[in-house]
């Protein structure tokens, strides 16, 4: 089969791979896997992995398993696994008949456990997770090996098993993998490799009363599975020698493992056990809060998975940390919705405009565009009257000289209508102003007239009997700094959790046609920015917008400017 990659330059990974398919390594077969562990929600470094993972399989006419490495039952739930499974084919992507999890080899795991006790490259100790870090040594310093690594074999046989049966308590005895306590590699220092954990599993119950380190049964469950190419983070690099040890001495199948950097975001953090933290303390509300940077949250707040996996691919793949642009990200987003986003119009903070001139009980239907980037979009009717409501934020009393939009005197374009001046301001009894009294020019319906005169100025409208009211809740960065995980101050990381990352405001009117769109379907209000209808307002909150990104691109200005 040809590879799609053939008329573009190849990453490192995906070069590996095309020699690997040259010199027929594996039989030329490509076999990858994405293998989350279901302690939490993914987020967009899961997205790099999971678009690189079925991306080189398709790639290269392979296949791409998703496995759950359930090892931890004391921190894994079924919701998670579940909203896993969500957030991989919202992406776009099927792993067909091939759901595997690591709790379907534990039998297996077990067996080979006891092979390296026979071996004599296991044993079972009984010194406790302390006692263990004490002895471990350092970067420089050899670490010491335990009182109980020279245990007879029948004896760690016996008490393995009776670990199994569930015969000690927690935390009492771990059975250790005997490698070297002088290497430099302090994973190989007699890792853990089962320990007792007397927690129902979400999968298997309470049949077992041991489990796996991660450590050995990654790699076991690639082997179990044929698969060719482990892709891993790069915080797995120092891991790779403990990845090919338990291969090669259970003389098993073994996957060549590849590194490459994880996607770091500004603004952001990217850690599951700090996410955790987020939404048990109360910083943000819940997994799918549309400030997180978790899957389940970007769809809330009207990211696509077009925009997901263009990002992932711009971002592309390297050997070392670095810290991608929030902009960057925001721009994928913006640069696919303004080619698929259907245009509506709405103000957030509406003023009354009354056209004296206009007849009180007419009410007229215009042509609005849906798209103006797609031609089979089509158009829309919208309603107009005598009363229509402008956002407060296009109207100045006293305006600049470059300020071209609504101010006294002036004319300026409703879009989609008329032209139409300020004639008058009213102000209620605090002062503050109230309504506007205008006049409307009927030869300039659609936005000519019939001298050819121009404006500067168009502004979006909403016609004041028909708008349906609604709350916006509009998004910012959820911290205040770029990196709130390295400050230089050694502050914990929620001491720089932006106040202002939130605000919801409860005025804003839309034309009808808005509740027409399903929860989480993306469209642009005109000149204010993109939303969707939140998937999760409850129906008396009424109709609840999500601003998925604002209009301004920062990120191409940027670039350009360099």
């Amino acid at each position: 089969m040809e590879e799609s990659t053939a008329d573009k330059p190849l990453d490192f990974i995906r070069s590996i791979i095309s020699e690997d398919r040259t010199n027929g390594k594996n039989e030329g077969r490509v076999h990858t896997r994405f293998p989350p562990e279901p302690n939490g929600y993914l987020h967009l470094g899961h997205a790099k992995s999971i678009c690189l993972n079925f991306g080189v399989a398709e790639e290269f006419g392979g296949l791409c398993n998703l496995r759950l490495d359930d090892t931890n039952p004391a921190a894994e739930k079924t919701e998670y696994a579940e909203a896993i499974m969500a957030d991989v084919r919202w992406l776009g992507f099927d792993w067909e008949e091939r759901l595997h999890h690591a709790s379907d080899y534990f039998d297996q795991l077990f067996d080979w456990a006891v092979r390296l006790i026979e071996n004599g490259k296991a044993f079972v100790c009984d010194l406790n997770f302390e006692e263990m870090r004490e002895l471990r040594g350092t970067l420089t310093e050899p670490g010491k090996p335990s009182p109980f690594r020279d245990r007879p074999v029948e004896e760690n046989l016996d008490l393995f098993q009776k670990m199994k049966a569930g015969e000690f308590p927690e935390g009492s005895k771990t059975l250790r993998a005997k490698i070297d306590m002088a290497s430099p590699n302090l994973n190989l220092r007699d890792p853990v490799i089962y320990r007792i954990l007397h927690k129902e599993h979400p999968k298997t119950g309470t049949q077992w009363k041991i489990y796996p380190s991660y450590d050995f049964a990654h790699g076991q469950s690639d082997s179990i599975e044929g698969i060719t190419h482990s892709l891993c983070t790069l915080e797995f690099e120092h891991h790779r020698p403990l990845y090919d040890w338990f291969c090669e001495n259970l003389g098993i199948h073994h996957p060549q493992q590849i590194e490459f950097a994880r996607l770091n975001l500004n603004y952001t953090v990217m850690s599951k056990r700090k996410m955790l933290r987020l939404v048990t303390e109360g910083h943000v509300n819940g997994w799918d809060d549309p400030r997180m940077p978790t899957l389940s949250g970007m769809r809330r707040r009207g990211y696509t998975p077009q925009a997901i996996r263009a990002f992932c691919d711009r971002v592309g793949l390297a050997k070392r940390e670095n810290v991608i642009e929030m902009e960057l990200l925001e721009y994928c987003l913006r640069d696919d919705l303004n080619r698929r986003a259907e245009r509506r119009l709405g103000v957030l903070n509406p003023l009354k405009v009354t056209l004296q001139n206009y007849p009180e009980d007419q009410t007229e239907e215009l042509d609005a565009i849906n798209n103006p980037e797609d031609p089979d979009a089509g158009t829309r009717k919208i309603h107009f009257s005598r009363e229509i409501l402008i956002d407060r934020n296009d109207f100045m009393e006293d305006p600049p000289k470059k300020y071209f939009r609504m101010a006294p005197g002036r004319e300026v374009r409703l879009k989609y209508a008329y032209y139409v001046t300020c004639k008058e301001v009213i102000r209620d009894e605090s002062g503050e102003i109230s309504e506007l009294i205008c006049s409307y020019d009927p030869e300039s319906r659609g936005g000519g007239t019939a001298d050819g005169r121009k404006v500067k100025g168009t502004i979006q409208w909403v016609d004041a009997r028909t708008a349906l009211p609604c709350s916006a809740n509009l998004y910012d960065r959820l911290f205040s700094c770029p990196n709130p995980e390295e400050n230089e101050d050694g502050k914990d990381f929620t001491d720089f959790i932006n106040s202002g990352s939130l605000e919801v405001v409860t005025t804003a009117r839309v034309e009808p046609s808005v509740s027409a769109f399903e929860p989480g379907q993306p469209f642009q209000l005109e000149r204010v920015g993109y939303f969707c209808i939140d998937t999760n307002a409850v129906a008396e909150a009424g109709l609840v917008l999500n601003r998925s990104v604002a209009l301004r691109d920062s990120w191409s200005k940027k670039t350009q400017g360099k």
